[in-house]
């Protein structure tokens, strides 16, 4: 083939390149993102439903933890992967308000095509986006509240509503307080990464507890020892707890007996001056994340000192943290202040299906830097989702403890965001007004969301909540049986709120933004 000039035409991709352009280009990624909200939007609130995962290598998950659900799908859209993107980001950033985010990024390119198909031009699309967020987060600063007792409590709660855990809401939302109150007398930098979760495999959710330290699944090997000690001195060590080896092969010409017996009694002699080493330092327990070896061992329980091995680094860096011992590498050069105290140390013994192994807790610690909740219930998938419900209430609670900031939740600020981006958009002389007026319904499929997973009427409630703004009745939202009312006792932490809704409207001005996919797979 060639033009007019009968020259051949200049092709500067592959022939089975795809390039979209114009309007599609909006269509395909606005449907795709879309998508991926609708998804997650029966899971959202206190209310919402659970999915069952089904993985690849053949375990199932059940969940409604948007989180969880972004990391396990595996999306190829170009779209769809700015979506996870997001979600990944909020995440990190706050470990909450992932469905959130995701609704609010699909809804608001989703008022974004309806004006695209009325001839609005995208820039201007997010010139009025722009302006909105910033309406939105000047009405944030006016509806922003420190933290109290109570508010805290009430964070706690709100995170934990609508998952596993809140069949126990009273009994957990005590636990992760104190959990982060306990970590902030003793470290300034606190958060959830230093509440280590232990699941029991027995009980219900009421079993479940707060351990002042730590607790591991190891062998006990010397069952003469007594199952408790209190108040403990406990040596850390990083490495083995055994002669060291040599690095080089080497042959020992033994023409005797007696240098048989000196060369094995010179190998006990350097066993027993490292169990001596421990013993003098006063350790009445020993933790080493290597092997233990059995003469060592025998010393030691003579002398009545626990030795317990072949933890892992995570486990020896919390020991350490919870009981305030120093990680010791060489045994040899232990000294008393190196030495940690807990408060009491208990292992019991279950039989399990394939093992003999303890439960070691090390409890009562006085300044520990690291807690342990230990979760009750016997079954896995259950009880893994509700460590991921704790977890993520220890993460907005310890949020808020650190930005003394919080902002009402139960679609309360939401509404009031859009009632504020509805009125300035009154004075907005061109078409950004467009955009600034669809940004606040955006705003508002948070509370119809909540209403629509309860079995209400959306449209209804979110007539009576604009009411409410525009009468400027206080913190107004949706009720857990899908009414309006107050929404005292809801809170959020600013930063999960503001972040998310940034985020989300970020994203979506990127995806606006975009008026050509070039594919090379010719998809």
């Amino acid at each position: 083939m060639s033009d007019s000039a009968g020259k051949p035409p200049v092709v500067i991709v592959k022939p089975e390149t795809n390039v979209t352009s114009g309007t599609d280009v909006q269509d395909k990624l606005i449907s795709a993102a879309r998508i991926f909200s609708d998804l997650l939007k029966p899971t959202f609130g206190p209310r919402g439903l659970d999915k069952m995962l089904y993985k690849t290598d053949g375990t199932t998950a059940v969940t409604n933890d948007g989180a969880k659900i972004v990391a396990e799908l595996m999306v190829k859209h170009p779209a769809a992967k700015m979506m996870v993107s997001m979600g990944n980001s909020q995440e990190e950033a706050c470990g909450d308000g992932v469905t959130t985010t995701m609704l609010l990024c699909g809804s608001l390119l989703q008022e974004a095509s309806n004006l695209l198909r009325k001839g609005l031009h995208p820039l201007t699309l997010v010139d009025g986006y722009r302006s909105a967020l910033a309406v939105a987060v000047e009405q944030m600063d006016q509806d922003t509240h420190n933290v109290s007792d109570d508010r805290l409590a009430a964070v706690t709660e709100t995170a934990l509503r609508g998952k596993g855990a809140e069949a126990a809401l009273s009994h957990f939302s005590p636990i992760i307080t104190d959990a982060l109150s306990i970590l902030t007398s003793n470290r300034d930098d606190a958060g959830a990464e230093h509440v280590a979760m232990f699941k029991t495999g027995i009980g219900g959710l009421h079993d479940s507890r707060l351990i002042r330290g730590i607790v591991v699944n190891r062998r006990v090997l010397m069952d003469s020892l007594p199952n408790r000690l209190n108040d403990a001195k406990v040596a850390v060590l990083g490495g083995d707890l055994k002669i060291r080896s040599m690095t080089r092969d080497a042959e020992i010409q033994i023409t005797s007996a007696d240098q048989l017996d000196s060369f094995v009694d010179s190998e006990q002699a350097r066993k027993k001056t490292i169990a001596d080493a421990i013993i003098a330092s006063g350790a009445g327990v020993v933790l080493c994340a290597g092997e233990v070896d059995r003469d060592i061992l025998h010393h030691l329980a003579d002398a009545e000192v626990l030795a317990v091995g072949e933890l892992d680094e995570s486990e020896i860096r919390n020991a350490a943290d919870a009981v305030r011992a120093n990680i010791v590498e060489s045994v040899l050069d232990i000294e008393t202040a190196d030495l940690g105290v807990c408060g009491s140390l208990v292992w019991e013994r279950r039989e399990a299906s394939d093992q003999v192994e303890d439960i070691i807790r090390i409890d009562d610690c006085s300044n520990p830097r690291v807690v342990t909740i230990e979760v009750g219930g016997s079954g896995e998938t259950g009880t893994e989702e509700i460590i991921r419900g704790l977890h993520d209430a220890l993460r907005a609670t310890s949020l808020a403890l650190a930005d003394d900031e919080l902002l009402p939740g139960a679609g309360s600020i939401h509404a009031r965001m859009a009632h504020a981006v509805r009125r300035a958009s009154e004075v907005e002389p061109g078409r950004a007004r467009l955009a600034m007026d669809a940004y606040a319904r955006a705003l508002e499929t948070i509370p119809a969301t909540l209403v629509e997973n309860s079995g209400g009427d959306a449209l209804d409630r979110i007539l009576e909540l604009r009411a409410a703004a525009r009468e400027d009745e206080g913190f107004v939202g949706i009720t857990p049986e899908g009414g309006v009312g107050s929404a005292d006792g809801v809170w959020h932490p600013r930063a999960v709120i503001e972040d998310g809704l940034e985020s989300a409207t970020e994203t979506a001005m990127s995806m606006l933004r975009i008026d050509q996919v070039i594919s090379a797979r010719g998809d």
